[in-house]
């Protein structure tokens, strides 16, 4: 098989997995990074090659595996000590796709909070798909290609790295998302960039005016004193007060009730100026 091209962008490297790390029923442990797998296991021409490629992933036969647009790549070994150069291009996502991607993430704030804890949620997968972008690969969407004489599809060492590279995919989403063409860094920086989302009810409009106009317009009149209030009884506005240091009970009446007649004057005088 040859060796598909690379292109520019973000460039993650990990190091190679040691022999024997993991021993699970599945390689995914999430439900994306199954997705991953299906997408790879379902195109396979031939049974074997995934049995001896998964042998190869548990065996520690897949050298540092480097992750960028589009592209994995790693050197994976054989039970003989061959070393070959392997390749696995996925399928990017185009410049209006991932702009119709982006108002999905924005749409609702869980969306990001959950990709940044690695979690990729089945409602931003639905809600992606509602406006035409497949965030998970599906079918076609991966081609691998090595430097092995062997002619499966894929061929053993393609189907190590695939399964090795679901681990990857596991423990970080954006590694997902920087197969599909852009990083974290690239991804959270086009966030930051998107206009803010109406609040529902609300137009895009302006809301509000400016605030020179605010202060420039008269103060609006105090609603009239309804007529009929009871006169208040200075006595009852204030609770019982013990007499202690500093403290009179019955000067302290006597200033709650000066306050009250004073903001009830104050209330009928602005009553009848507006009036």
């Amino acid at each position: 098989m040859t060796d598909g091209g690379s292109g520019g962008g973000e460039v993650l490297g990990f190091p190679a997995f040691p022999k024997g790390l993991r021993r699970i029923p599945r390689f995914a442990r999430s439900w994306w990074g199954r997705a991953w797998l299906t997408a790879m296991e379902e195109t396979a021409l031939d049974s074997i090659q995934l049995r001896k490629g998964r042998r190869f992933a548990y065996g520690g036969h897949v050298g540092s595996i480097t992750v960028s647009p589009g592209r994995l790549a790693a050197t994976v070994y054989d039970d003989a000590g061959g070393s070959y150069r392997t390749v696995v291009e996925v399928e990017r996502l185009t410049g209006p796709e991932w702009e119709r991607l982006l108002g999905a993430i924005t749409a609702k704030a869980g969306h990001l909070a959950a990709l940044l804890d690695g979690d990729v949620p089945q409602e931003l997968v639905d809600a992606a798909h509602d406006v035409d972008v497949r965030l998970l690969p599906g079918i076609g969407d991966l081609q691998p290609h090595c430097s092995c004489p062997d002619w499966e599809f894929p061929c053993r060492h393609a189907a190590a790295l695939c399964y090795q590279s679901a681990w990857l995919i596991d423990a970080d989403p954006f590694v997902l998302l920087l197969l599909r063409g852009r990083g974290a860094a690239e991804l959270l920086g086009d966030l930051r960039r998107q206009p803010p989302s109406p609040l529902p009810g609300f137009g895009a409009g302006p809301v509000g005016v400016a605030a020179t106009e605010a202060f420039a317009l008269p103060v609006a009149a105090l609603p009239p004193v309804p007529p009929g209030l009871p006169e208040l009884d200075p006595d009852g506005l204030l609770p019982a007060v013990v007499a202690g240091a500093g403290v009179e009970p019955g000067l302290l009446r006597r200033l709650v009730a000066d306050a009250a007649h004073r903001a009830r004057a104050l209330g009928g005088r602005t009553s009848g100026t507006a009036g």
